[in-house]
């Protein structure tokens, strides 16, 4: 069994995930078989990139139905993150419905993306034990999670949305942990102690 385990579709952020990971002397496995992912004992979804080829790539190999029956840790990043939800609006693609939540563009054009530092308020989440409140995490995105039941910390660009999202063994952020320096440090290393 794999101890950790980065879902690799084929496109995103997943070298830097995994240099972020070197950093804290985790050595990841980088895989897009579903059954590699299905066995890990925790997993990375990283994402960058056009919600509907991702999706595509994810169900072309069995990767949409291995994410979603995850019992163990499972953190999604940025895309990864908004493709855990019901549904997006990029592309009207469905999500895996992890997250009863659905993701919007921003309505503003000249103000998007939303991109660089923006603090945000967590609600007591583990994966940010010792992160002070409003810290600062960096944010490259167009679409937004709005803010339901499963969110665990909120930013605000131009409306509040879900800067991260938890239900059960699933976390979720927004922001990029792997570049976002000291916090994002840390609650990558928390989520390695989940």
């Amino acid at each position: 069994m794999a101890d950790l385990v980065i879902v690799d579709y084929g496109a995103g952020n997943v070298k830097s995930v995994e240099f972020a990971l070197n950093r804290l002397g985790v050595k990841p496995i980088l895989s897009s078989d579903a059954d590699v992912v299905g066995n890990a004992e925790r997993v990375i979804f990283p994402g960058v990139g056009n919600a509907e080829f991702v999706m595509n790539a994810l169900k072309g190999k069995g990767l949409d139905n291995a994410i979603k029956s995850l019992k163990v840790p499972v953190l999604g990043i940025c895309l990864g993150m908004q493709l855990m939800c019901t549904r997006t609006e990029e592309g009207n693609v469905e999500g895996l419905a992890i997250f009863d939540t659905i993701v919007n563009k921003f309505p503003a054009k000249d103000k998007i993306p939303h991109m660089g530092w923006n603090s945000i308020k967590t609600n007591g989440s583990p994966i940010f034990k010792g992160i002070p409140e409003e810290s600062y995490f960096y944010f490259v995105h167009s679409y937004y999670a709005e803010c339901c039941t499963n969110t665990s910390s909120v930013c605000d660009y131009i409306l509040p949305f879900s800067a991260s999202l938890e239900k059960d063994n699933f976390f979720g952020c927004q922001f990029h942990p792997e570049k976002s320096g000291e916090m994002g440090e840390r609650l990558l290393n928390n989520f390695l102690k989940l």
